[in-house]
């Protein structure tokens, strides 16, 4: 066996740790991104009072907060590496995976109903057939999208047979109201704003077509900060379960944050927002995988994809969560 000089071995290191997927660790983390949104209200508590902050002080590891103003958003900084942590639809997580976008689904953040098909007060639509050529708002790449081409599937029509005008949420609101749209594929609390303050009707409901509120990481991340990502689960599990306990502090942080009446945010969260899961399991996979299949018959998943391979590529359910 040939024997090496210390300068020579550590020559030898040196080089390897060059070469591509060298197995060495990760570098010691210094700052967690993470985002909020005002579709998740677990998030806003979060980082309202400073949970992350305190679990990694002891490390010197900065917590960074990004708002997301939908799924696609949250989606583009994942893709991006601009953000760890991102809160999306399910549906809008697997479409994204499907396109190649390197994530992995951890948690369920809440069981909402924060997506229907709205018009106008005084609009005379009154069903999904009566959309055959109306301007939509839509926002790609979120569940509202999925949810609105769901629902034109099911009364025989497709996109094709509508004018999609393609905004952010808010701004699909806004268009909505001043009438510059017929209807708007919704999104709350914007949503349950237009409902409450302008007399918005949600036309078309269906509770078991919004797929779960899904915390994502970076497929990256997670391989190289395991431990990181199982007490950020733990942090966000201790949000959720006080946001559970405590409506009027979880009610108090929204209005603080979103600026809108009792009204509206008792809309959002008492009637169309459910905390009591974590976990994802069956009733996650079922859900999200319907709106796959759904999309593909659609033609908005090609036909080749294999949608149930790539749900178990999405889904990391692993990552252990506190028992207590």
């Amino acid at each position: 066996m040939p024997k090496f000089s210390r300068r020579a071995l550590a020559g030898l290191v040196a080089a390897a740790a060059l070469l591509p997927g060298a197995a060495f660790a990760a570098d010691a983390l210094k700052e967690i991104r993470i985002d909020w949104a005002t579709y998740n209200p677990v998030s806003m508590v979060l980082k309202q009072k400073g949970l992350l902050e305190k679990e990694f002080a002891k490390d010197g590891i900065t917590v960074t907060w990004v708002q997301s103003a939908g799924s696609n958003k949250a989606l583009e900084f994942l893709n991006a590496g601009s953000i760890d942590f991102g809160s999306t639809a399910g549906s809008a997580a697997l479409v994204a995976r499907i396109n190649g976008n390197p994530i992995k689904s951890i948690y369920v953040y809440s069981r909402p109903e924060w997506t229907a098909l709205v018009t106008g007060k005084d609009s005379r639509i009154a069903s999904v057939a009566d959309l055959k050529g109306k301007r939509v708002a839509v926002t790609r790449g979120t569940d509202p999208h999925i949810f609105l081409v769901r629902a034109l599937l099911g009364a025989g029509l497709s996109e094709k047979d509508i004018t999609p005008v393609l905004l952010q949420h808010a701004d699909g609101k806004t268009a909505l109201i001043r009438g510059d749209v017929d209807a708007w594929a919704g999104l709350d609390p914007m949503m349950a704003q237009a409902e409450v303050e302008e007399g918005a009707k949600l036309f078309y409901r269906k509770a078991d077509a919004n797929t779960w509120g899904i915390l994502n990481v970076r497929e990256q991340f997670l391989k190289d900060y395991p431990d990181i990502a199982r007490r950020v689960l733990a942090t966000y599990e201790e949000a959720r379960k006080y946001s559970l306990a405590n409506y009027d502090e979880l009610k108090k942080t929204f209005i603080a944050v979103t600026k809108l009446p009792d009204a509206v945010v008792d809309k959002q969260l008492k009637e169309r927002t459910e905390l009591t899961h974590s976990r994802i399991g069956s009733a996650q996979r079922e859900s999200i995988l319907a709106a796959g299949l759904a999309l593909q018959q659609a033609g908005v998943i090609d036909a080749k994809v294999d949608v149930k391979a790539a749900l178990d590529s999405l889904i990391d359910d692993q990552v252990p969560l506190p028992t207590n």
